[in-house]
């Protein structure tokens, strides 16, 4: 059986209308679906990193080559067997699995060069229940040096892995309230439609209407009372009207005549027959009688053909979160006997996340007591001062160790370069705190330290934060 277009016009628009309105929530929805997939991998593969990052950034290797990771858990989850997070550092030497890492079986990983990031998956696992799994996998290759002690750096390679319940429960959460949401709103958007094109289309019904009653004689032509859009076609109807009625009347004005000029031939001939004329005669009269009829008709009909028709953060108090930071970086760097002293002004507070504030103060104090002989000085004041605006805040952090050459400032704070090979670190911190600062729109300025003779490292955060 053949399809067939329908004849109506508004079953047709609003087909049309339909299937595109339904193509475009359809490419919408997949657009927003992939964004979602592709946003939500991106924020996995940083969580990854930066668990990566923390073990590249707390872990050390013992003198037989072990690997020690850190000494407070990055993540509780790690510590769990079959929790789903699972982290592996792979060296020449040997190979770590964090505990939850044992019993599930995971892919195989090799060692990626130093400075080399690698995000990958899904990849097929065996959980700890023995059943089938998949996890992405973000790798990162890191070069360890020495501490003094003469022994060759070596590189060795940080991988996390996160199965792919969370991410799949959380695109089956998307997917689930997006199409809920998009068919309403298609449903809406059809009815709304409909009512739509029967409003847009009831000028054309009362063309129709009008047309109708002049097909049954009840009007002589159409009204004036239309849209400008339809105005050239009610206009064109009623001049094909009285175009046909002109020629109606054309038509009948030429049969009247033409009927009233053959009545005299015929009546010439009907004499001539009732006269009982010779044929001679007759024969003539005749011939005599068709031209003349030929011509008239002719002429009848040449007379008819002429007649043409014409979307801010909390405050944070600064204090608690250095001195949980020191505690621990006193036991790191126990064996040197790091005195960290505190000069943060009453009242100071730091606008923003609670982990960057984290990230900021521990970079910057771990540097200083990686450095320091003796000495560590963390100092915090109000910075710049703005009408209506939240103040600025000045963190400093100042040591007694070598300080810094002016000159190798910048190198310094480039991702993955340390000031000093010989000193154990992976050139990331100071980086780290860079950015963070830039994403404040603050400063960070390294210089000599004027009160305890090392590095001083001092971030500016303007107001309103």
């Amino acid at each position: 059986m053949s399809w067939r277009q329908p004849r109506s016009l508004q079953v047709r628009q609003l087909l049309a209308a339909s299937l595109v309105l339904l193509a475009f929530l359809a490419l919408a929805g997949y657009a927003l679906d992939r964004a979602f997939l592709e946003t939500a991998e991106s924020n996995l593969r940083q969580r990854l990193k930066s668990y990566a990052l923390a073990y590249a950034a707390k872990g050390e290797f013992a003198r037989n080559g072990e690997f020690i990771p850190p000494y407070e858990s990055v993540e509780p989850r790690f510590e769990m067997p079959g929790s789903g997070l699972y982290a592996e550092v792979a060296f020449p030497r040997g190979h770590w699995d964090s505990p939850s890492a044992v019993g599930p079986e995971l892919p195989d990983s090799g060692m990626l060069p130093a400075g080399v990031e690698r995000f990958e998956g899904p990849l097929p696992i065996i959980e700890l229940d023995g059943s089938a799994g998949e996890a992405y996998r973000y790798g990162y290759g890191v070069i360890w040096g020495a501490d003094g002690d003469a022994r060759a750096e070596f590189p060795y390679t940080i991988y996390i892995l996160e199965n792919t319940t969370q991410l799949s429960r959380q695109v089956a959460v998307f997917r689930e309230a997006l199409w809920r949401y998009l068919g309403g709103a298609c449903v809406i958007l059809l009815l709304m439609q409909a009512l739509i094109m029967r409003w847009s289309l009831r000028p054309l019904r009362r063309v129709i209407d009008e047309l109708k009653r002049v097909q049954r004689g009840l009007a002589s032509r159409m009204s004036g009372r239309h849209p400008r859009e339809l105005e050239p076609l009610t206009e064109s109807i009623n001049a094909f009207i009285e175009s046909e009625r002109e020629n109606l009347d054309r038509q009948r004005n030429t049969l009247a005549d033409l009927a009233h000029s053959l009545k005299t031939p015929l009546a010439v001939l009907r004499a001539r027959l009732d006269d009982r004329s010779s044929d001679v005669e007759l024969r003539e009269e005749v011939d005599v009688q068709i031209r003349r009829m030929n011509e008239m008709v002719s002429y009848q009909l040449a007379r008819a053909a002429s007649g043409g028709h014409a979307l801010f953060a909390a405050p944070i108090a600064i204090e608690p979160h250095a001195e949980q930071i020191v505690r621990g970086l006193e036991k790191v760097y126990a064996y040197k006997g790091v005195l960290c002293e505190f000069d943060i002004a009453d009242g100071v507070q730091f606008y923003g996340e609670p982990g960057d504030l984290q990230e900021l103060l521990g970079n910057l104090l771990e540097n200083a007591f990686k450095w320091a002989r003796s000495r560590v000085l963390l100092t915090v004041k109000l910075g710049e001062m703005a009408p209506n605006r939240r103040p600025g805040v000045m963190i400093a952090v100042d040591d007694d160790g070598p300080g810094i050459p002016p000159e190798k400032v910048a190198m310094v704070l480039q991702r993955g370069v340390r000031g000093d090979e010989r000193v154990h670190g992976h050139g990331i911190g100071l980086s780290i705190v860079q950015d963070l600062v830039r994403g404040y729109r603050g400063t960070l300025d390294v210089q000599k330290s004027e009160e305890l003779g090392g590095a001083r490292f001092e971030v500016q955060l303007p107001p309103g934060l």
